[in-house]
């Protein structure tokens, strides 16, 4: 595996398996939150995510990089050096659980770090679908500040 900029050809492959990756942590959030919540918060997360995805691989303000095996995309990472922030991150699930997520964490450490940043930031959920998210986080390093959002519906 080699870790590589994002090229435009990449972009596709990378929407397509982050939506494969999150799918298990917005199962989550439905489970948490409750489908009245969720219904509220997430009516139509995949094409809203897909968006969110391919607007940030075509970011100007955000550097990223794909994990490459045999010149297929199976991971990226989007950061953001101005604020010190990994914004995004997913490995395809059929690669999971092999350190890819890990070795992209620590290359955007590396990148934030000589790219001058003195903190680097990460955020991820405390619900059960962000469990590896927090694994990878804590082999890395960070530190865990637990912050809780409670949610109302009131139109019901």
């Amino acid at each position: 595996m080699v870790i590589r900029p994002l090229t435009a050809d990449d972009i596709a492959a990378v929407v397509e398996f982050s939506l494969r990756a999150w799918t298990p942590v917005f199962d989550s959030f439905r489970a948490a939150l409750g489908v009245p919540i969720y219904e509220a918060l997430f009516p139509d997360w995949e094409p809203t995510q897909a968006k969110a995805v391919e607007d940030v691989c075509r970011d100007d303000a955000t550097a990223v990089w794909v994990a490459d095996r045999q010149d297929r995309a199976v991971g990226f990472v989007a950061v953001r050096a101005g604020n010190g922030e990994i914004h995004m991150l997913a490995v395809d699930p059929d690669h999971q659980r092999q350190g890819i997520g890990t070795a992209l964490t620590e290359f955007a450490v590396d990148r934030l770090r000589e790219a001058g940043v003195a903190l680097a930031v990460v955020g991820t959920g405390g619900d059960p679908g962000h469990a590896p998210a927090r694994r990878t986080c804590e082999r890395a390093g960070f530190t865990a500040f637990p912050q809780v959002q409670y949610y109302k519906r009131l139109d019901r």
